[in-house]
């Protein structure tokens, strides 16, 4: 397996993919056609030292995956509904209000996250600082709660009809990436044979930063409770870019240790991915082909 340093997401109705500063959207639209839109990122992600820091390389990329997320989902949708007869002017505007939504979407996203999977889990371990007088086991016990939450959250929406489908087009997106770096050519036939789970995914990433927390969190022994969640927010960037460590190395290697801890994201993957129809991976193939250029990537992998 060659690493391609291709990653993308799902969208509504289709997949993202990014190849270092461009990104591409594919949506199948209800007329069976599929629209794609092709854009070039700006910002922190054309800085050579950002992309090139440890650590610091993470927390940037975790602050663009989220915008990146909801950019990639309001242009789905602007796909999806494209209107022939909107004028320039329309459009223009459209984008602007479009833009200031996904900042306050995002805001709240942030917000709620923090709150459900930071915050909550918290001060509900304090309900067993009666059993465990261990601030180790307390910080353990913190980790399992922010850990059933999350598989909680992900049972949950798995059960609904469009997630179902976005699933599905992540196993698309996982299995077109596969398929290109183990070697073959970009093809339905190939893709559809392909695994649809990737040791690179924000799935993965997401079960490591949960428990990356928990050693992190063991070692904030502090009095003050307001200090205490004031720390553990602090601490989030570094999380992220400590987990994103990992996940950029599994990417990259086939280590039998980094495999085995790779395993846990493998198997949640399970849960976040559908097989996807002929039609979801070749809405795939046209995102890859609007950014990467495979077929050079397979000569030189030879």
């Amino acid at each position: 397996m060659k690493y391609s340093g291709i990653g993308g997401q799902a969208v509504l109705e289709g997949v993202m993919m990014k190849n270092k500063n461009r990104y591409a959207v594919a949506v199948r639209k209800e007329n069976g056609e599929i629209a794609l839109t092709v854009k070039t990122l700006g910002g922190a992600s054309e800085n050579s030292f950002f992309r090139k820091c440890p650590i610091l390389r993470g927390i940037v990329s975790f602050v663009e995956s989220l915008s990146l997320g909801l950019n990639s989902l309001s242009e789905s949708i602007a796909l999806d509904e494209e209107q022939k007869d909107e004028t320039d002017e329309e459009k223009e505007a459209r984008k602007k209000r479009e833009k200031k939504e996904n900042g306050w979407i995002m805001v709240l996203s942030v917000v709620l996250a923090v709150g459900i999977f930071m915050i909550l889990p918290y001060y509900a371990s304090l309900l067993f600082s009666k059993l465990f007088h261990s601030h180790a086991a307390l910080a353990l016990v913190e980790g399992v709660i922010r850990l059933l939450i999350f598989l909680g959250y992900l049972a949950l929406i798995s059960g609904m009809k469009d997630i179902q489908r976005v699933f599905m087009y992540h196993g698309a997106e996982h299995k077109c990436i596969n398929c290109i770096e183990h070697g073959m050519e970009l093809t339905v036939e190939n893709v559809r044979n392909s695994s649809r789970q990737h040791k690179r995914c924000g799935t993965s990433m997401l079960l490591f930063v949960m428990v990356v927390s928990i050693l992190f969190f063991a070692f904030i022994d502090v009095k003050s409770r307001v200090l205490r969640v004031a720390l553990r927010l602090l601490l989030i960037p570094v999380i992220a870019g400590v987990s994103y460590e990992f996940i950029r190395l599994a990417g990259r290697t086939d280590n039998p240790i980094i495999n085995l801890l790779s395993k846990p994201g493998l198997w949640l993957q399970k849960l976040t991915t559908r097989e996807p129809d002929d039609s979801m991976i070749e809405v795939g193939i046209a995102s890859v082909e609007a950014v990467f250029d495979w077929r050079k990537f397979e000569e030189e992998a030879q």
